[in-house]
């Protein structure tokens, strides 16, 4: 398996440390407002990427922090008139309701900023006593000129980051650039007691300090967004590996791209965002499960209700292929060429739109085995297998409504026009109804006792 490593800028082979476990620290949420689809985008391609390894024998050790004291949760509990804690609950809450309903697997731990002070405190005493940090004022700083790689990751030079970054004037600085680790207390706002005075951490040092303190000094995969690169990511490895002497503090720099709406990224601070919530009451987790992987990972993807529509028609002819009986007694259909691409796929930086594509064509080898009279179970069942580990669960939804009543007796000629065209072996014509129907959202089975069908909103 090979993945593109951001740090080296090239697609490597996949090695972890030991050989066996993975370490993975994936950076997680900021709890003040409902997790939304752009979050959804990086979550579920680390379900896959961990789904990927675990089944080609790898043990991860998956670990994603939740960032439950910040600016924005302070503000937003202001404004809500509700304490901080409280409302990162309640969004903690969101988040994980929202990824089970994604079939989204849960990290192995959970660490919460404000629960890890402690060992927090510590790793930035340590930077202040081996010199790579300075306290000032109540404040603690970490002084990027002590690291002669800073930069690395996101492949600048600290003259590059100044000149293309609006950095405020701070007299208490060394150097423009350098970055909090930790900030004085601020009246009516959380704070921790701490050798600089009551304060709370910053953001970059809390996710040093919960990943090793999980994961240990060195980490085989660290993933995130491409918006994290820097300054949250460069600034990690820096004091990480100033902190433990260690280097590299991850092998493998994994980021996802954006989802975007219109012309800019899915934002809870630009407010321009699509919950996940409201977009489970349009479709369906195995759709969206689809469409955010029809994509690249790495690959900026645009959010559209045309695009979700069309994966729902696709997931529905998946299931389809799976609820197909079986005729048995023929000569069994062989999965092997589409099983070969899927792996092909995977293996090449987790290319899951190519991955995709072999499963929609071993549903359709399944739908002609069926109509060939050949025995299909054991290409429904790989069709399970490869499925399951992109994290789908071949659930449709209830299409017990009433919104397709009015159309039943059309759908109905339509279908015995279709059986009388079959028997006249006038497959072209009988294939194109069948077409038009999945078109408008009419998924049709062919069964021993004939045409099932099942109707699906197409907007």
């Amino acid at each position: 398996m090979k993945l593109y490593n951001t740090l080296t800028g090239i697609t490597e082979e996949f090695v972890p440390a030991d050989g066996k476990t993975v370490k993975m620290y994936v950076c997680g949420v900021t709890p003040y407002a409902p997790v939304h689809v752009g979050h959804a985008l990086s979550y579920v391609a680390f379900d896959v990427l961990r789904r990927y390894l675990e089944y080609l024998g790898y043990q991860v050790e998956h670990v994603q922090n939740f960032t439950d004291v910040d600016d924005k949760i302070i503000q937003r509990a202001k404004d809500a008139g509700v304490e901080p804690e409280a409302l990162a609950d309640q969004y903690i809450e969101d988040f994980f309701h929202n990824i089970d309903a994604l079939n989204v697997q849960r990290a192995h731990v959970y660490p919460r900023a404000t629960q890890e002070i402690e060992p927090i405190v510590e790793t930035i005493k340590g930077l202040v006593e081996k010199g790579y940090a300075y306290p000032v004022g109540g404040d603690v700083y970490f002084r990027v000129n002590s690291s002669d790689e800073y930069g690395k990751l996101s492949h600048r030079t600290l003259d590059g980051m100044i000149a293309g970054a609006r950095v405020a004037v701070d007299d208490q600085k060394e150097h423009p650039m350098d970055f909090a680790l930790w900030k004085g207390a601020i009246a009516g706002e959380p704070a921790w007691d701490s050798p600089w005075g009551p304060g709370r951490p910053g953001w970059h040092i809390e996710c040093t300090s919960m990943a090793m303190t999980y994961l240990g000094a060195s980490l085989d995969i660290h993933g995130g967004g491409q918006d994290l690169i820097f300054p949250h990511h460069e600034n990690e490895i820096a004091q990480s590996e100033a902190s433990t002497g260690m280097k590299p503090f991850a092998r493998y720099w994994v980021h996802n791209g954006l989802l975007m709406l219109g012309e800019d990224k899915m934002s809870k601070s630009l407010g321009n965002l699509v919950s996940v919530k409201e977009a489970l009451e349009e479709y369906t987790p195995d759709c969206l499960r689809l469409y955010l992987l029809s994509s690249h990972y790495r690959s900026p993807l645009h959010y559209s209700d045309e695009g979700c529509a069309a994966m729902e028609r696709s997931g529905d002819r998946l299931r389809h292929a799976l609820r197909l009986d079986n005729n048995g007694g023929g000569e069994p259909l062989d999965p092997g060429r589409c099983e070969a691409r899927f792996f092909e796929a995977m293996d090449d930086d987790l290319n899951t739109p190519r991955a995709l594509a072999a499963l929609f064509d071993l549903a359709r080898e399944i739908n002609r085995g069926r109509d060939a009279g050949q025995e299909i179970k054991g290409c429904q069942d790989t069709l399970r297998r490869l499925g399951g580990i992109l994290g789908l669960t071949f659930q449709g939804r209830d299409s017990s409504g009433e919104d397709h009543l009015a159309a039943k007796p059309f759908i109905e000629l339509l279908l015995s026009t279709r059986e009388e065209l079959r028997r006249a072996k006038q497959f072209d014509l009988a294939d194109n109804i069948r077409d038009g129907l999945d078109r408008q959202g009419v998924i049709v089975e062919d069964t021993p006792q004939g045409a099932r069908w099942e109707y699906h909103p197409t907007d």
